[in-house]
C-alpha cells in the first residue's frame, strides 16, 4: 500500500503527450478500420479457434488448395486463407495492445490508490487538527467526513480512518 513516504508514481502527462497519444490511437484505429464489433450473442455462438482448431483449419486449407476442383463454387479457398492469415497477423498486435492495456489499468489503479491513501491521511490530519482546536479545521474536516457519512450506526466506521 502506498503512503506519503512510498509514492511509486509521481508523474503526469503533458497536454502535448496526451494529444500525441490520442493521435497515435486515432492512426491505429484508421489503419484497423476493417475491425468489427460483435454482439454478446455472436461472441458466445461463434465457434472459436484454438490450437487444435487452428491446425485443423490449416490442414483443411492445404487439402482444399490441393483439391480445389473437388469443392463447390461457394467455397472460396482464397477467403479461407485470407481469414487465417488475418487471424495470425492480428495475434501479435493483440498481445502487444493487451500488455499496454494491462499496464494502463495497473498504473491508473496505483495512481488512484496513492491519491486516495494520501487523501485519507489528509482527512485524518484535519480530524486531529480539529480535535486539537486548530482554528479553521472544523469546516475542512466536516467537508471531508461527508465521504464516510451513513457508513455505520455510530457515525464512525471501520472505513473511516479516524475510527
Amino acid at each position: 500500500m502506498a503512503n506519503l513516504s512510498n509514492n511509486r508514481l509521481d508523474f503526469t502527462l503533458s497536454q502535448s503527450d496526451v494529444t500525441a497519444i490520442n493521435d497515435s490511437i486515432d492512426t491505429l484505429n484508421s489503419r484497423l478500420d476493417f475491425l468489427v464489433g460483435l454482439t454478446v450473442t455472436e461472441r458466445i455462438s461463434l465457434p472459436a479457434i484454438d490450437v487444435n482448431n487452428k491446425a485443423f483449419t490449416e490442414d483443411a486449407i492445404n487439402a482444399a488448395t490441393s483439391n480445389e476442383t473437388l469443392l463447390p463454387g461457394y467455397i472460396s479457398v482464397t477467403a479461407m486463407k485470407n481469414d487465417l492469415d488475418l487471424f495470425n497477423q492480428l495475434e501479435p498486435i493483440k498481445v502487444k495492445l493487451q500488455q499496454i492495456v494491462e499496464k494502463l489499468n495497473d498504473t491508473q489503479m496505483l495512481a488512484g490508490s496513492e491519491a486516495y491513501v494520501a487523501a485519507l491521511m489528509v482527512y485524518k490530519l484535519f480530524g486531529s487538527a480539529a480535535d486539537a482546536g486548530v482554528p479553521g479545521t472544523d469546516t475542512i474536516y466536516d467537508l471531508l467526513k461527508q465521504r464516510f457519512a451513513g457508513q455505520g450506526g455510530t457515525g464512525k466506521t471501520a472505513t473511516d480512518p479516524n475510527s
